[in-house]
């Protein structure tokens, strides 16, 4: 079958060239133009439309395969793959300043999940609620946290490429099984985790209590995000932070500490608790003859609030001529068999929740092996959104740190953060 369409299309396609030599051949006065062909591809003479798809490097075969399965499914498009840069703020800029312009060059976009607010605010980005309900997806089928990410004023914008989020790492070998299981069911409080930080500092060598990323810098406004519960309680959320900041088992030095500091820390055994992003228990799997710890010694649990996502969320340009195709592809690559391409070849975390527990993407994925990390996957949170980010986030960076490093101004810092929060 796929021969005879092969040459269906060979012959459809020389039949055309002869027309529009013959054209071409006509004299200038009398003769005969070429049709121009609509942009993208040619339905009449079957060629498929073409998608392009603006989506960083990927140094897995997994976004590649992703787009081989799409394009072999169906002849009506042709996804091209645009490959970005893997440098976030420089990929950034470039689809900033090509949708600023209006461009059409880009129809699908791979974006950060904080950068959602931002193109949908400007007015870049095709809303897809309808899409959604025509397809049968429901916000639910999706990672909640990557969901709210890409909802802007009550409208859903994207749906998630693959998601991260922040875990909790605990020593399997130090904790007791009673608090583990606590731990991994998620009904803590990061009140409960200050006392188990504290009864257990000391065991097995180790110097702190619980690590995390408390610099002033973007880290800082996911740890914010956490700790207040996405900035219900800013005030009790602060008082918290300020509480591990001075508490005996913290690193003297943990506003400074960013996820360097926070992993090495935890894979050389100075730490009982870890908040950190999964590729976290990939150093210590990868390099196991280099740490401390092993993976047997690893415990892996939901933050009492939720982890803050990270990650990427795919999205259509407002401005394509061929909204309707992308919205084919990008349905496609979030749903349960895209997800599953991206999952089993590349290691992703799958953004639809169904595959959670598909035996062949959890045999890709040691993590999902693991009850904690599972519920962890539940109870994804959002930082805020918003068409100024940056300006949000460095206004919540600047006042928790002012705070956390002086224990002074704590009301004039909840207001800011507060009205931060608010994506404001």
């Amino acid at each position: 079958m796929k021969k005879k369409n092969w040459m269906l299309k060979m012959l459809t396609l020389s039949f055309a060239a002869s027309i529009a030599l013959a054209g071409c051949s006509s004299n200038s006065s009398g003769g005969t133009k070429e049709k121009a062909k609509p942009a993208g591809g040619d339905k009449s003479s079957g060629t498929p439309i073409v998608l392009k798809f603006a989506a960083q490097n990927d140094n897995t075969p997994a976004t590649q395969k992703l787009i081989d399965a799409y394009n072999a499914k169906q002849d009506k498009y042709k996804v091209e793959w645009t490959q970005m840069t893997n440098d976030s703020a420089q990929m950034h800029d470039q689809l900033l300043n090509s949708l600023s312009s209006g461009s059409k060059e880009y129809d699908i976009l791979s974006l950060d999940v904080v950068w959602a607010g931002e193109f949908a605010g400007a007015g870049y980005l095709e809303p897809i609620d309808v899409k959604m309900n025509e397809a049968g997806y429901k916000k639910t089928d999706f990672n909640a946290g990557s969901m709210a990410s890409g909802n802007y004023k009550g409208k859903q914008y994207t749906l998630p490429f693959f998601p991260d989020l922040g875990l909790l790492y605990f020593r399997k070998d130090i904790v007791s099984p009673e608090d583990a299981s606590k731990l991994e069911s998620g009904q803590y409080t990061y009140d409960d985790l200050y006392a188990m930080a504290q009864k257990y500092t000391g065991k097995n060598n180790t110097k702190y209590g619980f690590v995390y990323q408390s610099k002033q810098y973007e880290g800082l406004t996911v740890n914010v995000t956490e700790f207040s519960k996405s900035y219900q309680d800013v005030k009790g959320g602060l008082e918290t932070m300020y509480k591990f900041t001075k508490a005996p088992f913290s690193p003297k030095d943990i506003l400074n500490f960013m996820e360097g500091e926070t992993h090495t820390n935890f894979e050389q055994g100075n730490a009982v608790f870890s908040r950190n992003w999964p590729y976290a228990f990939g150093r210590i799997k990868g390099q196991e003859d280099g740490v401390k710890i092993k993976t047997d010694q690893v415990g892996i649990a939901p933050l009492p609030n939720g982890g803050s996502v990270g990650g990427w969320l795919l999205s259509l340009n407002k401005n394509s001529k061929n909204v309707d195709g992308a919205w084919d592809f990008v349905k496609f690559a979030a749903g349960q068999e895209g997800q599953k391409i991206m999952s089993t070849e590349g290691g992703y975390l799958p953004g639809f929740n169904a595959l959670l527990d598909n035996a062949e993407v959890k045999a890709k994925n040691e993590m999902l092996s693991y009850p904690g990390f599972q519920k962890a996957l539940t109870t994804t949170i959002a930082r805020p959104v918003s068409p100024e980010y940056s300006k949000v986030s460095d206004t919540i960076q600047v006042n928790a740190h002012k705070y956390l490093s002086s224990g002074t101004g704590l009301d004039e810092a909840v207001k800011a953060v507060e009205t931060a929060g608010k994506g404001e």
